[in-house]
C-alpha cells in the first residue's frame, strides 16, 4: 500500500469556543482526565517534549508529565542530559500530547524553569527503589559500551544503597513548563479540524480560533 493511500476521517466529535474553559489549564485537565478514563494506552500522560540546543538544532523525546498545577506542566530527569544543557542555554519548549484514539492533540508553548530541590526531593521519595537506583546509575545521554556495564553499574549502586533511605542525586531534578500559547486540536471531517488556541496577553488568557 501506498503511504498517501493511508487516511481517515475524523468524525468522533467537534469542538466549539462554547466547550472551553476560560483557563487552559482547565481544559486541558478535563481532556487529560478523558484520555485517562478512555484508556488509550497505559501511557496517557505521555508527552513530546522539543528543545533546541545551541546550534539551533531542535530535537524531542517522550517523558511523562508528573504534575500539573495553575503554574504549568511538570517533568523530572537527570540535569546533566540532553533536554536539561538544552533548556540551560534556551529554555522555550513545546510539549506534545496526541490522543490520536480520540482524535485530539493538545501543542503547550511555554519556558521551562527549574524547580527547587525540595520539590525534586518531594517527588524522588515516592519513586519506586529501582527507580531511585536507576537515577545514581545512568549518566543520561553519554554513551556506554554495553548494557552489561550499565547493569554492573545498577548492581554496584543498589549494593551501595542497600540500606536506610536513597537520597536525591545532585544531578537530577525536575521542570516546570510555563505555559505562554497552548492550542487545543479536535479532528473533524473533511480535514476542517477545529483548533482553538489560548494566548497569553497581559496576564489574561486570550482565546482564538485557527484555521484548519
Amino acid at each position: 500500500m501506498k503511504l498517501e493511500d493511508i487516511r481517515r476521517e475524523y468524525t468522533q466529535m467537534g469542538l466549539n469556543r462554547d466547550d472551553l474553559n476560560a483557563d487552559p489549564i482547565a481544559q486541558f485537565d478535563h481532556w487529560l482526565n478523558q484520555a485517562i478514563d478512555a484508556k488509550l494506552s497505559s501511557d496517557p500522560t505521555a508527552m513530546s517534549l522539543a528543545t533546541v540546543d545551541e546550534h539551533g538544532q531542535p530535537s524531542q523525546r517522550v517523558v511523562l508529565l508528573k504534575h500539573l498545577d495553575e503554574q504549568g506542566f511538570v517533568f523530572y530527569t537527570n540535569l546533566e542530559s540532553h533536554k536539561a544543557k538544552d533548556i540551560a542555554q534556551n529554555s522555550k519548549v513545546s510539549l506534545h500530547f496526541p490522543w490520536t484514539p480520540l482524535e485530539r492533540q493538545v501543542i503547550v508553548y511555554g519556558v521551562a524553569e527549574k524547580l527547587s530541590m525540595a520539590e525534586a526531593t518531594k517527588y524522588f521519595i515516592t519513586r519506586p527503589r529501582d527507580s531511585q537506583i536507576a537515577a545514581w546509575t545512568s549518566h543520561q545521554s553519554r554513551v556506554v559500551d554495553s548494557r552489561k556495564v550499565l547493569e554492573q553499574a545498577f548492581e554496584q549502586m543498589k549494593n551501595k544503597f542497600k540500606q536506610g533511605d536513597i537520597p536525591l542525586p545532585s544531578f537530577w531534578g525536575g521542570f516546570r513548563v510555563r505555559p505562554v500559547k497552548v492550542e487545543f486540536w479536535q479532528g473533524r471531517g473533511a480535514r476542517l479540524h477545529d483548533r482553538f488556541m489560548y494566548e497569553l496577553e497581559n496576564e489574561q488568557w486570550q482565546i482564538k480560533r485557527l484555521q484548519p
